[in-house]
C-alpha cells in the first residue's frame, strides 16, 4: 500500500476548506483578503466556471465577465476534444478505449465544477463499466464535487449507491473507502458514534487520501471517540492503538487531551481541550457541533468524576479535580 501521507488531496475538497474558512465568523486571525485570493486563484487556475459564478453569487463578489469568458472558452475547447477522441474510439477502437474516452470527459467536467454535466456523464461511462471498483470511484468523485458544493443531500444519496456498489461487487480497498465517506457524512450530521466507528474501522487501511490525510483520518475518529466511546473502549480501541499513537503526536492538543482525560488528569485535560476546540472549530466538517461537541465532551469528563465522588460521599475529590477551590 502507498503511503497514505504522500497521496495529494482532491483540489476541490481543499477549495472547499478554503471557502469555509473565508465564510467563518467565529474564527480567529484569518486573512480574508489572502483566502479570497488562493480562491480565486484555484479557480481561475483550474477552469472552474460553473463554480465560480455559484461561489460569487453567494460571497457577494465582483464577477469578472473576462476571467468567466476565458475560462468557457477553454472549458469549451478541451470539451471538443475530448468530444472527438470519444467519436475515434467508437469508430477505430474497443470497448475499453471507448470507456476510457468517456470517463475522461466525466472527470473533466467533474474536475470544472459542473454538476449536472458531470452526472450525466459519469451516468454514461458507468453504464459502460463492468467494474464494481471502477463504478464506486466514479461515485466517489461525485461525493468530492457535491462537498465543494456543501450539498450534503446529494452526499448521502450518492453514498447510497456506494454501497449498493460495494456490496454488490466492490473489493476490500473500496469497500474501506466507503467507510471513510460515510464517517465523513456522520460526522458533518453529529452523529460521532457512527463516526468514531467507521472511521477507527478504516484506520489499519486507510487508501483515501482524495479525501484528507491519514493524520487527519486518525484525528477524526479520536476527535469522535472522546465523545462516543465508554472507557474500556476508548483504552482498547483508541489509547493502545498502535496506529493511532504512531501519528497522534503530530497533533499535540488531541494526543494531550486523550490521554488526560484516560489518566483523570483533570488540568491538562481542560488545558489542552482548548486545543482541541480550535481544531474543531476550523474544520468545516465538525464547526457546525463546536457547540454541542464542547458540552459532550465535558459531561464525558464529569461523568468520570462523578461515581468516585459518590464512594467518598465528600465533595472533596471532585474539587481537586476539577481544580477549584472547596471553600
Amino acid at each position: 500500500m502507498a503511503d497514505p501521507e504522500s497521496e495529494k488531496q482532491d483540489f476541490r475538497l481543499e477549495l472547499a476548506q478554503q471557502v469555509f474558512l473565508y465564510r467563518s465568523t467565529d474564527i480567529a486571525g484569518l486573512d480574508k483578503a489572502q483566502l479570497q485570493e488562493q480562491i480565486l486563484q484555484t479557480i481561475f487556475s483550474k477552469g472552474l466556471a460553473p463554480y465560480y459564478e455559484h461561489i460569487c453569487g453567494e460571497l457577494g463578489w465582483e464577477l469578472q465577465q473576462s476571467k468567466l469568458q476565458e475560462m468557457q472558452a477553454s472549458n469549451a475547447k478541451q470539451l471538443e476534444d475530448l468530444a472527438a477522441k470519444i467519436k475515434d474510439a467508437e469508430e477505430n477502437l474497443g470497448e475499453t478505449e471507448v470507456r476510457d474516452a468517456l470517463h475522461a470527459r466525466a472527470t473533466f467536467l467533474g474536475d470544472t465544477g459542473d454538476c449536472e454535466a458531470a452526472a450525466a456523464a459519469y451516468k454514461e461511462t458507468e453504464d459502460k463499466t463492468a467494474s464494481g471498483a471502477s463504478k464506486a470511484d466514479m461515485v466517489f468523485a461525485q461525493i468530492r464535487l457535491a462537498i465543494l458544493y456543501q450539498d450534503w443531500h446529494c452526499v448521502k444519496r450518492l453514498l447510497l449507491r456506494a454501497k449498493t456498489i460495494c456490496e454488490a461487487g466492490g473489493d476490500w480497498e473500496h469497500k474501506n473507502k466507503l467507510k471513510v465517506y460515510e464517517g465523513v457524512a456522520a460526522m458533518y450530521s453529529r452523529d460521532f458514534k457512527r463516526a468514531a466507528e467507521l472511521l477507527l474501522d478504516s484506520i489499519a487501511t486507510f487508501t483515501t487520501s482524495e479525501l484528507f490525510s491519514y493524520t487527519s483520518c486518525v484525528s477524526y475518529a479520536v476527535a469522535a471517540s472522546l465523545i462516543s466511546l465508554d472507557r474500556v473502549s476508548l483504552k482498547a480501541r483508541v489509547v493502545d492503538s498502535p496506529e493511532i499513537r504512531s501519528v497522534i503526536g503530530r497533533v499535540p492538543a488531541l494526543e494531550a487531551c486523550l490521554n488526560a482525560l484516560y489518566d483523570c488528569a483533570y488540568r491538562e485535560f481542560f488545558r489542552s481541550l482548548l486545543g482541541v476546540i480550535d481544531i474543531i472549530r476550523g474544520d468545516m466538517y465538525t464547526h457546525p457541533h463546536v457547540r454541542y461537541y464542547m458540552r459532550e465532551v465535558r459531561l464525558v469528563a464529569y461523568n468520570q468524576v462523578s461515581p468516585a465522588t459518590e464512594r467518598t460521599g465528600t465533595g472533596l475529590l471532585v474539587c481537586r479535580v476539577w481544580c477549584v477551590s472547596a471553600v
